[in-house]
């Protein structure tokens, strides 16, 4: 088990193609989201800042880094959510390392919005405002039965 605090760390991210709907969706969750810690991409941190005036603590960008930046802070359990707005219709160079960060933040339990609709239900959820218990059986199955 892990616990999440009242206060989330919460990693937004978004592809070029997404940015902007990212920025719409913080502006219209900012409310709820001022109240927790933010992590970001490079790019994107800056933007969300400067479009929403919200305090972003910016890892590298995604393609030089920062995708495994924010795979590492999963792992360190330094993060509790990710809201990844990707584009699944545009190739990206760096897709090994975005298939990466979706497999440790599913390995991990970590709450995890890819889409709009899931990330307004985790913004709408008392769960956000709670501390939380996360089950890290996955992780703890997977290293006990390799015998990692």
């Amino acid at each position: 088990m892990s616990t999440m605090n009242e206060q989330k760390k919460i990693a937004l991210v978004a592809h070029d193609q997404r940015k902007k709907d990212l920025i719409n969706w913080v502006n219209r969750h900012k409310e709820k989201l001022k109240h927790h810690q933010l992590f970001a991409t490079g790019t994107t941190g800056v933007q969300i800042e400067k479009e929403t005036g919200l305090k972003v603590i910016k890892y590298k960008s995604g393609p030089i880094g920062g995708d495994q930046q924010l795979g590492a802070a999963i792992v360190e359990e330094r993060l509790d959510v990710l809201v990844f707005f990707w584009d699944p219709l545009t190739s990206q160079a760096h897709d090994p390392d975005i298939k990466a960060l979706l497999r440790v933040a599913t390995l991990w339990n970590t709450v995890l919005a890819c889409n709009e609709a899931t990330a307004d239900f985790v913004a709408e959820s008392e769960m956000l405002r709670k501390p939380y218990k996360k089950d890290l059986h996955l992780v703890w199955n997977y290293t006990r039965d390799r015998k990692i």
